[in-house]
């Protein structure tokens, strides 16, 4: 009896045992469950814009070599966004990268892309004025440059297109920027001597700032671009002047980095080939009509030293300010082994399909949305 008894003991125990440890499994999987449903909550909270209706304006400056984690902090600290940890997840999962170091005006409304996509594109070398900066986009003209200035600025269009060809102003800076100038002073027929040398960026309107000042830090911030490539452009056997040249008709021709690489490609096989580069992104500049407009037959023929469609070589210079980018796809082209000679895109697709011979381009054309490239 006294071997049951204890047998049946045994048995309540370990029945005890195993509803403990129910219990307790039971227990963590709600806890897991409600830590999940918390976590996933907070991620999906902190994907918003902190505050969607805010109009604040925050400065904040991210030092050189900062890392997405170290930049998230700075973010949240200034309650610009909610979540740091989530920014870092965020721009890395969408493969958001290169952001550059500097002063940025930002705001609690901002989607964390418009964030990240501010980054990318480069702040102000110096603390910004709140409401008082500008911005120049790549591919701006500096006829646009000069409507942006006017409408962010005390300065007006005017003020800033008549810097632009002050002689003895470009003079000063040509005596500051030796390397990146030199073959700009030497030009024939520019429109604007800095045409393609204010580097795409935001900007700062302190109330003490100078436009001469302004205009510096932009040629200083493309100085300091170019700066690491001058022995490359130089071992080409090419001037900053030509590189920019064609970088500028990359800068519109192209969307993506790859395209742009073979549309460099194309370019410079043009050049070796002594035909005319025939991009339309030099029409709209020669003839001063906006970029995607319609091109009249007479546009096409313009006399413009600017009209590359009718003109051999680089043209006088830049039409336009180019980005970073666009500068090493001129800088590391690729497919000429191939021959490319032509290309032409889909409108709606974007796609370049690119060719070496006249009788492959037609074919392309004919086949998508003729941009009689």
């Amino acid at each position: 009896m006294l071997d049951n008894q204890d047998g049946n003991a045994d048995k309540r125990n370990q029945s005890q045992g195993h509803s403990i440890i129910k219990w307790v499994v039971t227990i963590l999987a709600v806890v897991v469950v409600a830590t999940g449903f918390v976590f996933y909550h907070y991620f999906s909270d902190a994907l918003e814009p902190l505050n969607p209706d805010s109009k604040q304006q925050i400065q904040i400056n991210v030092p050189e070599g900062s890392s997405t984690r170290q930049i998230g902090s700075i973010l949240q600290e200034k309650k610009v966004v909610k979540s740091g940890a989530i920014f870092d997840y965020y721009v890395k999962s969408h493969n958001l990268t290169d952001f550059k170091a500097g002063y940025y005006v930002l705001k609690p409304s901002m989607s964390l892309n418009k964030i990240a996509t501010n980054l990318q594109k480069g702040g102000s070398a110096t603390p910004v004025l709140l409401g008082k900066y500008v911005l120049i986009k790549e591919g701006e003209t500096i006829d646009e440059v000069g409507k942006s200035i006017g409408k962010s600025s005390d300065f007006s269009q005017s003020q800033f297109i008549a810097l632009m060809k002050d002689k003895s102003f470009i003079n000063s800076l040509y005596k500051k920027y030796p390397e990146l100038l030199g073959s700009a002073m030497k030009a024939s027929n520019v429109r604007y001597r800095l045409e393609g040398y204010l580097y795409p960026a935001t900007y700062s309107l302190e109330k003490k700032t100078t436009l001469k000042a302004v205009v510096e830090q932009m040629v200083a911030k493309e100085n300091a671009i170019l700066e690491p490539y001058y022995s490359k452009i130089k071992k080409e056997k090419m001037s900053v002047q030509e590189i920019l040249s064609l970088a500028a008709l990359v800068e519109r021709e192209g969307n993506t980095t790859s395209d742009r690489e073979k549309i460099a490609g194309v370019f410079l096989n043009r050049i070796d080939a002594k035909m005319p580069l025939q991009s339309d992104v030099s029409v709209y500049y020669a003839v001063k009509k906006a970029f995607g407009s319609d091109l009249t037959k007479t546009d096409l023929k313009s006399d413009s030293p600017y009209n590359l469609r009718a003109k051999k070589g680089y043209g006088p210079g830049p039409v336009n300010n180019p980005s970073k980018d666009s500068v090493l796809a001129v800088l590391h082209p690729k497919a000429r082994d191939k021959n490319y000679l032509y290309f032409v895109a889909n409108l709606k697709t974007g796609k370049v399909y690119f060719s070496a011979t006249y009788d492959e381009h037609l074919a392309n054309a004919s086949s998508q949305d003729p941009s009689n490239k």
